[in-house]
């Protein structure tokens, strides 16, 4: 039986319609029927097709490693993956050129500074004369020395911010590979870009908030200060840590 015969037939035994299988694991319906129709092209790949049979399986109650084995002998076995695979958008992107600002679009900001700067020195002008009649208007008065001598109270110094912690990222592979993408969350500079490889491990150790992108996060465990981070999907998702919460936010693209 083919892969997805197999999985329309763990569907239809678990009670289950396409619809109910996309809205829990996030895939379009038209790609689940492609899918149990033998149809992997609107997957986007495979690094793609094996996340989408992962997720289908488990949503329909059947093991996912026997058709992922079944997929690669079809197919030919996972291959490194590099960042313009995962991150470039599948149409080009249209950058309109910038127009250079009409005549009479500059003719009116002209006039603007010009009558901005006129209000600007009338309104000056007028203060000024208000100011010296006032100050030839009003007496002078002589200061009284007060009753009791005022003491300056100290003000109290300020307590210095407490030095941020590290954050402290491990990923550790299972069986299969995954690829790994870790930058600064300030300006998104890059700290690491690779494949953490099958039954392997590597760790990072940061003084400021990072940002860190999954492709396979389904294969990996993610371990941050010693603590455990559950990953509720197998698509590729970008998690982000702070040195001194060590709380993570997620976003998760299909």
């Amino acid at each position: 039986m083919s892969i997805g015969a197999t999985l329309a037939d763990a569907r239809r035994q678990a009670g289950l319609t396409i619809t109910q299988v996309s809205r829990e694991t996030r895939i379009r319906e038209s790609i689940i029927r492609d899918i149990e129709q033998g149809d992997f092209a609107a997957c986007g790949g495979d690094f793609y097709a094996r996340g989408h049979i992962r997720s289908i399986a488990g949503v329909v109650g059947t093991d996912p490693v026997p058709l992922i084995s079944e997929y690669d002998d079809e197919h030919g076995p996972l291959h490194p993956m590099r960042a313009a695979d995962v991150f470039e958008p599948s149409r080009p992107v249209k950058i309109r050129e910038r127009r250079s600002p009409s005549l009479t679009l500059i003719v009116i900001l002209v006039l603007l500074a010009i009558i901005g700067f006129s209000a600007y020195r009338l309104v000056s002008d007028h203060g000024k004369h208000s100011g010296h009649l006032a100050a030839s208007t009003t007496p002078t008065t002589t200061p009284r020395p007060s009753a009791q001598p005022t003491t300056a109270k100290p003000t109290p110094s300020a307590t210095p911010a407490p030095t941020p912690a590290d954050v402290v990222i491990n990923v550790a592979a299972g069986p299969e590979a995954c690829w790994v993408l870790l930058t600064k969350a300030s300006d998104g500079s890059q700290i690491y870009m690779g494949i953490v490889q099958a039954g392997s491990s590597m760790t990072w150790t940061e003084k400021q908030s990072v940002n860190i992108r999954l492709g396979n996060p389904g294969a990996i465990t993610l371990t941050v200060n010693g603590k455990k981070q559950p990953i509720n999907t197998v698509l590729p998702v970008t998690l982000s840590f702070s040195p001194q919460s060590g709380s993570a936010s997620s976003s998760t693209s299909t």
